[in-house]
């Protein structure tokens, strides 16, 4: 395997505070890279969605805008509500840069095109990515994230956190669908 920087890919993990959160998030990426086969220069070829046929954009482009989109709306509900509303920045960040990480398990590349993997027909990357994340020892508020924040996670009770990252994800998913779909 190449030597994957996730610092650069996603520079957004250096705003973690606590410093074992921030390597462990870096080596659940590291993890997943390795086995699902991956190469570093495969990161910004993998689009971050199946369901868009022919999708332009890279896991790594939504991750980031998920992220960002994610800290953008936990800064107006601080601002907005100041202390109703207790928001785990570091935590946060976390799930939302890990939110996709099984993504990396639920593809795979056959014949140049990527698909769906053998595991990825059986589970879906909320499963595969909570699990690498337990695997590195992520806290279960970043479990839940990662579990909860597709539609794997409409029947269940979502943190504050995981209500972010959820909407943020959708929101930069459905414009991009519905624009395909044009």
């Amino acid at each position: 395997m190449s030597q994957v920087n996730i610092g650069n890919l996603f520079p957004e993990v250096k705003d973690i505070q606590e410093e074992d959160l921030r390597k462990s998030v870096i080596s659940v990426w590291e993890d997943a890279v390795e086995l699902g086969g991956w190469k570093a220069s495969d990161l910004h070829e993998i689009p971050f969605t199946l369901l868009i046929p022919d999708c332009s954009v890279s896991l790594v482009d939504h991750t980031r805008a998920v992220t960002k989109t994610a800290l953008a709306i936990a800064d107006i509900l601080m601002d907005s509500y100041g202390d109703k509303v207790k928001i785990d920045r570091d935590i946060l960040i976390a799930g939302s840069i890990l939110h996709d990480v099984g993504k990396l398990l639920e593809y795979t590349r056959e014949s140049g095109e990527v698909v769906k993997s053998a595991l990825g027909a059986l589970l879906r990357h909320p499963f595969s990515g909570q699990a690498l994340a337990f695997k590195h020892g992520l806290p279960p508020q970043v479990l839940h994230m990662i579990a909860y924040h597709s539609k794997e996670g409409d029947l269940g009770k979502r943190s504050i956190e995981a209500i972010i990252v959820h909407h943020a994800d959708f929101v930069n998913f459905e414009p991009l669908k519905e624009t395909a779909g044009s």
